[in-house]
């Protein structure tokens, strides 16, 4: 995959920002993220080139922080809770219900770019559970039946 020149000119710029830090990787990788979305393995070899830290040891970093992805993620990423409360509340049931609707598995994005499922271990919100989150907003006691409904409100947001 070809990476497109101003894509490439920003990581090396997120890395020379970094050039004084004794420890640079999380914040490129951080800053990476945030910008682009995700940190391909194209991405890593000029970071790697940047910065001299081998790219198996940048891949290693990305493949083990939840946070980081390989892949672009969907405009809406539903995090569902399968921590103890939550799946004990029913929490799977509501990632497959998700996963029948969209057609997808946790992981995943939809073809059209809306959405990624993301099975996560806990995001804090016990009390509520089972709890999942879109982008950051946190739906409390969703049930199965509730996740038609979700899906229709963000797909209403792009129709608007």
């Amino acid at each position: 995959m070809a990476i497109k020149p101003e894509v490439v000119q920003g990581v090396k710029d997120i890395c020379d920002s970094y050039a004084n830090e004794p420890s640079p990787l999380m914040m490129i990788l951080s800053a990476v993220q945030k910008k682009y979305g995700y940190i391909p393995l194209e991405v890593q070899q000029i970071i790697s080139e940047k910065t001299g830290i081998p790219v198996a040891e940048i891949y290693g970093v990305v493949t083990f922080y939840s946070f980081f992805s390989l892949k672009p993620k969907g405009k809406y990423v539903l995090g569902i809770c399968l921590g103890t409360a939550c799946y004990v509340k029913g929490s799977q049931q509501v990632v497959d219900k998700f996963s029948s609707l969209l057609g997808i598995q946790p992981g995943e994005t939809t073809k059209d770019g809306l959405f990624t499922i993301e099975a996560i271990r806990c995001i804090g919100a016990c009390a509520l559970a089972p709890a999942m989150s879109v982008n950051g907003k946190v739906f409390p006691k969703v049930t199965p039946d509730q996740v038609g409904k979700i899906i229709d409100e963000y797909r209403a947001l792009e129709a608007a």
